[in-house]
């Protein structure tokens, strides 16, 4: 039997569904990050899922995985070579086993002030080693991100001078340079994984270690971590990395969407978190109940001119040129 609203049905849907198919992203990007939601990494991916929906015009969707969700820090960068992973943000210095020229950004002391840090990453240097990552691993560097300084923190003793280092016992990440920097201070380096720090920590198997500021609040290691030293030894950042599998499916100017979102979004979060480190500091104290010490750093930064010589020495011209490239940055 002849139905007319049932003829009139069959348009109305079809037609809702196909603006229903327009209006859903045609590409997914699956971005993981080890910490928390709401720490540094997510706050930096939502920037970046933002601008990556604004510049695709909602042809790509970025979905943020914390936690390990699909996949640990120390793994994804092999993960995002094998093309399992699509993208992830992994602190710099747990990039160095997979490619060791990134260690040059490690080395304690390298840069001089944050102005200086700036013009390596934003100008011909921080291109240059985007281009170089990518011939040598096939993973594309999207991003460096906002940089920060590391805090170290401790549970036996405030740390004055770099005589108080003296045999605690420091996590620290997989890295050879950091390893050996806080050898060079004085103390016992324990490497570590991240998925393995906080319960190290909590449970008293290592004295203490270092992250950048918001982490030690974000993990809430001021719990049962009394002792706050400000050294800035180390630079954190965490880039966003993303595997050539996924880059490659995207056409020329998906693949240009994705890098103008990737750099505005990195500028962006950056100007957020320009005076938040010593916000975060002052929370520590105040609200975390952390002690805070500024040592004298001449010791420090004489303990780390032998670590940067050492290791210019140990890794050949290519980490050579690399060190005179980020020094001449700062003239």
């Amino acid at each position: 039997m002849f139905n007319p609203l049932k003829q009139m049905v069959i348009p109305v849907l079809a037609l809702a569904l196909t603006a229903t198919s327009s209006w859903a992203a045609d590409i997914t990007m699956n971005v993981g990050f080890g910490a928390p939601e709401e720490s540094l990494y997510g706050r930096f991916g939502k920037v970046f899922q933002e601008k990556v929906a604004e510049h695709s015009g909602g042809v790509i969707e970025v979905k943020l995985r914390c936690c390990n969700q699909i996949s640990s820090e120390d793994e994804a960068f092999k993960a995002m070579q094998l093309g399992t992973v699509d993208g992830f943000f992994i602190t710099a210095n747990n990039v160095s086993p997979h490619w060791p020229l990134m260690d040059v950004t490690v080395l304690p002391y390298i840069f001089q002030n944050a102005e200086h840090l700036d013009r390596v990453l934003d100008g011909e240097v921080g291109q240059m080693m985007k281009d170089q990552l990518q011939a040598d691993t096939s993973v594309h560097l999207l991003a460096f991100g906002p940089a920060l300084y590391r805090d170290f923190y401790n549970s036996v003793r405030p740390v004055n001078t770099m005589a108080d280092m003296e045999g605690l016992k420091v996590r620290v990440p997989k890295n050879e340079v950091m390893i050996a920097t806080f050898e060079a201070f004085g103390a016992n380096p324990v490497p570590l994984a991240w998925s393995e720090t906080p319960t190290a920590l909590q449970t008293g198997t290592v004295d203490g270690g270092d992250n950048g500021t918001s982490f030690i609040r974000d993990m809430k290691f001021f719990e049962f971590e009394p002792h706050l030293v400000i050294l800035e030894h180390f630079v954190a950042f965490a880039p966003l990395f993303a595997s050539d599998t996924f880059m490659s499916k995207l056409s020329d100017v998906q693949r240009g969407q994705i890098l103008a979102a990737a750099t505005e979004a990195g500028a962006e979060f950056a100007q957020q978190v320009s005076t938040e480190t010593e916000e975060v500091r002052e929370w520590l104290v105040t609200e975390g109940g952390m002690a805070r010490t500024d040592p004298d750093r001449a010791d420090f930064i004489k303990a780390a001119q032998g670590v940067q010589q050492a290791f210019a020495e140990k890794r050949g011209e290519a980490f050579i040129e690399l060190v005179n490239a980020i020094q001449a940055a700062a003239e």
